[in-house]
């Protein structure tokens, strides 16, 4: 395990963000999240906006069947907000590492300034509704050192919904000044995962039946790591895609094992539910580690032993 993880106790309850967003529970978190909480709501977002330092709005809709990204952000997305491609921008080019590994920090620093992203200003991310590729953005962005993200709650369909406007045009973004700084969240290799799976807890966030190798529609080798406990991240949130309260998170996660007592790591196919999954234990107050390369990068050595089934 690499970026510091360690056991953690709970101690004294965290403050919640002042705008309705649910307190976190435990200091232990702050790793994860920085200074903020990890959510923002449509109208503390709509009236962050309107103020004289806006956030910075990154859009980051993808899903891994497509349509490209871009596609749906030209056809509409919040005002003022830059569009990141999440295989190019927020994902090194694919191979033995995984088909999304971490990019350079190099790499990761041009992307975020051409997107505008800056040190000393929030940054809002959405996608689609459920925050599977936001909380993409979230973590990359929090593991190389920006200590202010948030992800839109509901993303664009809770905007849209709330009856806030939509463009079209693409804003001349200015170039931001972010550096990134690597290490900053917990981050697995193969090696710290399989530790994990038998001396922690490695949540499997992936569909269940993916874990228990009956389909693998990416990868060439179906299962899952053996010792892995499966965690579907869909289950993370309710149907309009908002994360559920920071309790049943907690209960959830509980009955899998996963709370602030033991370490706790997450992987996926790519790394990129798995970030998902990342978020809603930082809601439910339990740090935890991401195995960015993920299944991806597992089935590369075939050495790397694979199990199917329930356990």
């Amino acid at each position: 395990m690499t970026g510091g993880q360690g056991r953690r106790r709970p101690s004294a309850a965290v403050a919640g963000s002042g705008d309705g967003a649910p307190a976190l529970p435990y200091r232990g978190v702050r790793v994860q999240t920085g200074d903020v909480h990890p959510l923002i709501n449509v109208p503390t977002l709509a009236q962050a906006l309107a103020d004289e330092q806006p956030p910075i709005v990154l859009d980051v809709r993808w899903h891994l069947a497509g349509p490209p990204g871009i596609e749906v952000y030209r056809r509409g997305h919040l005002p003022g907000a830059a569009f990141v491609d999440l295989d190019r921008d927020l994902a090194g080019p694919p191979g033995g590492l995984g088909r999304h590994p971490l990019p350079s920090a190099e790499a990761f620093t041009v992307a975020m300034r051409r997107a505008g992203v800056r040190d000393d200003r929030l940054v809002v991310a959405y996608d689609d509704a459920d925050s599977t590729s936001a909380a993409r953005l979230w973590w990359t962005l929090r593991y190389f050192g920006h200590e202010r993200v948030r992800v839109l709650d509901g993303g664009y369909r809770a905007w849209v919904d709330a009856g806030h406007s939509v463009t079209t045009g693409v804003p001349e973004a200015a170039l931001g000044d972010f550096t990134a700084r690597p290490g900053r969240l917990p981050a697995l290799d193969a090696d710290g995962a399989a530790t994990l799976a038998k001396g922690g807890v490695l949540l499997d966030a992936r569909a269940a039946e993916r874990y228990r190798g009956e389909v693998e529609p990416v990868d060439p080798v179906a299962g899952h790591i053996p010792g892995a406990v499966s965690a579907p991240t869909l289950g993370n949130v309710g149907v309009d895609g908002r994360f559920l309260p920071p309790g049943l998170l907690r209960e959830r996660f509980a009955d899998l094992g996963a709370t602030d007592a033991v370490d706790v790591g997450v992987y996926c196919g790519s790394g990129v539910t798995a970030a998902h999954e990342i978020l809603a234990l930082t809601i439910a107050g339990v740090p935890a580690a991401l195995y960015v390369g993920s299944w991806s990068n597992w089935v590369a050595d075939p050495a790397h032993p694979v199990a199917t089934g329930e356990s």
